[in-house]
């Protein structure tokens, strides 16, 4: 095992943007046992709940500070009708979930339902509209029945219909709107969401928009379909085409990393292969926000990344239209690059969702009948919430680029990465090691300041294939030490294969 030497130096006092919480946002999709087992699992069940949600994944969600959660979907907001999930869960249809295998959808999580779980785990609601075939009138009338807060049909049948439980309209919590802000105007509209063209999405997002109304001090910040990748094509030719049409307030990309190997078997080259895909965002971000400042040279619209994760080959004994897959510290390193790349550019990134919260893709947590485990990726966004918004500032890290194979072909991504920011006196540093076996002996430089603290935490394992399993759910924990070092530079060993965070009192 081989020392690798590197420098950190940050800049204390170049400020580069306050970092939105919104970029630790999360994605809670009708999708296999995300929804349904995931979060819901009906007021009659003997896994303990309240009024039907799972008191378990509401407070492990709530150690992670979620800021805003997306949802119906994904591909399945685009074949949703709000009014089946709202009213007495008794009468509500039963709907052919076409997406996601085609398994029948009840709608007892609906609009009421998502309401109140964001307000338990302490998030913002993001609402996904159906575009794809829905209609504007249906859209515009999803954002009266949530926000309009005087006396029409809508609104009184908000009340009415009440939340997780059979309520009347007494229930004065339930009489005030539910003021949510993020309106996604359709999802993957390239895509599952209509297969329509750029300028023709264009188009359909002008109609849609123009009957979406702030009511009352809800004022809604609407939320175009971006595009698949960092495809320069489609974000030219949508606002190419929506030129000099004001109602639009962020702008959505999707990119998945993908897998290489599968979710728990790869080669070191695989680990390397997988973790530079990730750094790839930070191109998606810096071109996307290019071509945006074309047309928005005073960024009044907002770059948002709100699908984003791995992507991994069917779990075999799954169903695989279900897209269960195993969280191992692969994919906690993936989290962490990416979510460095979103703080460091914190002047260009608004808010970003990971895929997903429960059960399907990079999820946060894993649940099987009564039992729950946090995936290695929570412990990534537990550590990182100190981010959330903090000052992130500038810095930078001198180290050897780690060269890997794909094939007969060579590449080669940074040997270190990270993030910092301030808040008040409290430096966070964030650490990405990705060498397999290397550890990196670093001294970190403070500019205009000094440390007079400072405490670590690390997640890491000897085995790049570590995972949490309902019989070792703790495999994969971060564990924490404090440090005795002071003063504008000091030395810390970064463990190999691992995510750090440094958290450093300043004087």
């Amino acid at each position: 095992m081989a020392t690798t030497k590197a420098n950190i130096n940050i800049a204390l006092t170049e400020q580069i943007a306050t970092i939105n919480p919104n970029i630790y946002g999360h994605f809670a999709e009708h999708l296999g046992r995300c929804i349904y087992e995931g979060i819901w699992v009906g007021e009659d069940s003997a896994i303990p709940n309240t009024d039907g949600i799972r008191d378990d994944v509401v407070a492990a969600l709530k150690r992670i500070k979620p800021p805003v959660v997306r949802w119906p979907g994904g591909c399945f907001a685009d074949d949703y009708h709000w009014e089946d999930g709202v009213g007495p869960r008794a009468q509500r249809p039963k709907r052919i979930n076409a997406h996601w295998g085609q398994v029948i959808e009840p709608n007892e999580f609906g609009t009421h339902e998502f309401i109140e779980f964001c307000r338990r785990i302490g998030a913002e609601p993001y609402i996904c509209g159906n575009v794809g075939s829905g209609s504007p009138r249906e859209l515009r009338d999803w954002v009266e029945y949530c926000n309009f807060p005087g006396d029409s049909t809508l609104a009184l049948q908000r009340a009415n219909n009440g939340a997780v439980h059979e309520v009347t309209a007494e229930r004065s919590e339930y009489k005030e709107p539910f003021r949510v802000k993020y309106w996604g105007v359709g999802n993957e509209n390239w895509g599952c969401g209509g297969n329509f063209e750029p300028e023709d999405y264009a188009a359909e997002y002008r109609r849609f928009a123009t009957f979406l109304f702030d009511f009352a001090d809800a004022p809604l910040y609407l939320i175009a379909c971006g595009p698949s990748g960092n495809n320069h094509d489609w974000t030219h030719k949508f606002f190419q085409k929506l030129r000099g049409f004001r109602k639009i307030h962020g702008y959505a990309a999707h990119y998945y990393c993908g897998t290489a190997g599968t979710a728990t078997e790869y080669t070191n080259d695989q680990w390397y292969e997988l973790l530079h895909r990730s750094s790839l965002m930070e191109k998606l971000v810096i071109e996307q926000r290019e071509i945006m400042d074309e047309y928005d040279p005073e960024r009044k619209i907002g770059l948002l990344v709100d699908e984003w994760g791995t992507w991994h080959p069917p779990t075999p004994g799954r169903e695989p239209r279900f897209l269960w897959q195993q969280n191992t510290l692969r994919d906690a390193l993936v989290a962490a690059l990416t979510l460095d790349i979103f703080n460091r550019h914190a002047d260009k990134v608004v808010m970003g969702n990971i895929a997903q919260t429960i059960n399907v893709l990079q999820a946060m947590l894993l649940t099987e009948g009564d039992k729950m485990l946090t995936t290695p990726t929570f412990h990534v966004y537990e550590m990182y919430a100190q981010h959330q918004g903090g000052q992130s500032l500038k810095v930078s890290f001198d180290v050897d680029d780690i060269t890997f194979s794909v094939g007969d072909e060579e590449r080669q991504f940074g040997g270190l990465n990270g993030s910092a920011s301030l808040s008040d006196k409290t430096l966070c540093l964030t650490v990405v090691n990705p060498h397999v076996e290397n550890p990196i002996e670093t001294a970190i430089h403070l500019r205009e300041g000094e440390a007079k603290e400072t405490k670590a935490w690390a997640l890491t394992n000897d085995d790049i294939h570590a995972h949490n399993t309902f019989d070792e759910p703790q495999q994969v924990t971060p564990y924490t030490e404090s440090l005795s070092v002071t003063g504008k530079t000091f030395q810390y060993r970064f463990p190999p294969a691992s995510v750090t965070k440094l958290l450093i009192q300043l004087r």
